[in-house]
Order: structure tokens, then sequence, then C-alpha cells
């Protein structure tokens, strides 16, 4: 029986029928991922068109550039993250490291297009204060995007600090009245003095700087770090020519700490989030909380009548003045309160 006629009799094949075709390994795939045992810990403070620069160990001397690994696909990485890196690290000129590895955030900055967009945008992570910074003149303060950043300090786990420039042109104490049930840290400067309190503020500490254009806040990292023009170049230096101010970057504070300015937030859209989110940055309020109907705004009269919020007062385990406060941020979440009142210019 010929070969071809044996092969049409399946009866009678055996082992030696079976042919592997050559080429081909046998070994099946696996999705383990290298350990990279000796990769590097750094923190992220600049990036540029697909290149992050970053310090090692923290160290602002220590400046890696590097690349995202393949296998962390599309994992975002952002200034403040910190990471693993591998490959060469040396830091010199035309040397590129890799990113294998995104830590835990402790914190997240973030914010989207506007309060329609569901897509999130993480700003900065693991800061551990948000200095929102608003003049007291020139331009006169508002309370809507103080009210927005202030939602956005607490449901991405940041201590807010209100820094109130300019008060060599008007009094603060009208805004400072404004914030008083909310707890909150306030910081004021002159800018014919040295900001010695911010700068006790931020010493040792990661923190993000956010405020509209011309409130003086160039003007405050100027102060806090006196080579920051310097140092932006420095870190930005894989897209030389390039204007530096539209991306957050982190500058190291000369007596430790690190300060991340960010130009390029004007404003905060709060489509990721939640009412409960807020609420939970008021530790009086969340039990009660608890007991609203599904889908309340705890708003009160008339969006929200069946609010449970208003109980907390009654049974005097908080003032009148802090749940106000508390639905003035549930308000700019919302949406409701668009008019963005000034405050003292009235």
């Amino acid at each position: 029986m010929s070969p071809r006629d044996r092969r049409r009799d399946w009866s009678r094949l055996d082992e030696a029928d079976v042919r592997v075709r050559p080429g081909r390994g046998t070994r099946p795939r696996t999705k383990r991922r290298p350990e990279h045992a000796d990769a590097l810990s750094a923190m992220v403070v600049g990036k540029d068109r697909g290149r992050w620069t970053c310090a090692l160990g923290g160290d602002p001397k220590q400046l890696v550039v590097a690349m995202r690994a393949r296998e962390l696909g599309r994992t975002p990485v952002v200034i403040g993250d910190n990471v693993d890196l591998v490959g060469d690290t040396s830091g010199k000129p035309d040397t590129l490291a890799r990113i294998v590895r995104v830590a835990e955030r402790t914190s997240v900055l973030r914010r989207t297009a506007d309060d329609t967009d569901p897509f999130e945008r993480v700003v900065v992570a693991n800061a551990e204060q948000l200095l929102i910074v608003v003049a007291l003149a020139d331009p006169p303060p508002r309370t809507g995007f103080i009210d927005r950043a202030l939602v956005a300090a607490y449901a991405g786990g940041l201590e807010p600090v209100l820094c109130l420039t300019k008060a060599d042109l008007a009094s603060p104490d009208d805004l400072i009245a404004a914030y008083a049930d909310l707890t909150l840290p306030i910081l004021v400067t002159r800018q014919d003095r040295e900001p010695d309190e911010v700068r006790e503020r931020l010493h040792d500490r990661v923190s993000a700087l956010v405020g509209h254009s011309g409130v003086g806040k160039s003007t405050l990292v100027n102060k806090l770090v006196p080579d920051a023009e310097r140092e932006t170049g420095v870190v930005s230096a894989v897209g030389k020519g390039r204007h530096t101010s539209v991306t957050a970057v982190a500058l190291p504070l000369p007596d430790g700490g690190w300060v991340i300015d960010t130009p390029g937030i004007r404003s905060f859209g709060l489509a990721h989030i939640s009412p409960d989110d807020i609420v939970a940055a008021f530790d009086e309020f969340v039990e009660a909380a608890e007991e609203c109907p599904p889908g309340c705004g705890h708003l009160g009269e008339p969006e929200d009548p069946d609010c449970m919020l208003d109980t907390v007062v009654t049974d005097g385990h908080a003032t009148k003045g802090r749940l106000e406060s508390l639905r003035r941020l549930l308000s700019s979440r919302a949406g409701i309160d668009e008019t963005q009142r000034e405050i003292g210019s009235e």
C-alpha cells in the first residue's frame, strides 16, 4: 500500500504518521512579566512628548530621562508618580531608561474637561497638599474656582490650603471669613515681602499649586525656588525649544520637599466626583448621609427635600455654617452656582 493510500485509511494511522511543522515553538505562551528585581525607584518630575524626567530616589541632582516600557501598555504616568526604572539609569546625555512599574498612588488631583465629560485626567499624583493660589485684587477673588479646587482636593485625598496673594492691595478679612467654617489652613502673602509662612508650610512635603493666570503664582514659585526657570528647563531637556509652562512640573525646594507647578489648570470639571466623595471630607455628616435616599445630592430644599444632613445640625453635632459650606461645595460640583460671586466686591 502506498503512503498516500495509507493516509486515507485512518484506522491504520500511528505516531509515525504525525508531522510537526518546523519553525514554531511548542512551549505555551505566558503572561508572566519580568520581575525587574534590580529596578531603581524614582519620582516623576517632568514630562515632554512621551518622555519622563525622573529623580532617582527623589534626589533632584540625579535626573534620568525614561520611556514607558512596552509591558506597561497605556498605563498613565503623571507628575508625582513613584516609578521603578531599568536600563540606562546613568542620566548621561542621550541615554534612556525604561519605566517598568508605577507604584500605587496615595493621592490624585483629577479633573475633566467639563462637568459632562466622562473622561477624567489625573494631573498630579502623590501630592500631600494642594495650595490654591488666589489674588485678593487684580484680579479680584471669586469663590467658584476656589470651591471647585477644594472639591478636587477633598475627593483626591489632598489636604487643601488657601493661599491669598497681594495682601498689600486688599484686605483678606472677607475671604477668610467666607471659609472660616471649613477649618481650612489659610496663608496670606504680600508682593513686598518674602513668603516665609508658605515656605514653612511646604518644607519637606510634596505640594501642588493651582491658580488662575495673574494671581501671582509664578512670582510665588520664583521666590520659593530661586532657580525655578532653570530647573524647569532641566526637567524638560528632551523637549528643547518647546514652551515649558503648558504642563505640570515638579521643582525641588532648596530646604527639602517638592512644589508641583500646574500652570495648565484654569478650571476643574467635576464629572468624576460624586456628592458622597465630598461629604466624606466632612466627618460629622458621613453617617447621616448614609441614611439619605438613593441618588441624594445632599443639597437640601428644594433639590433634595429628604436629605438627612440637616438633622446633624438640629441635633447639635455640627454648626449651620459648616453645613452651608459643605452645600456650597456640593452646589459647585453640581454646576448650580455658576455665578462665581466675588468676595469683598459688593
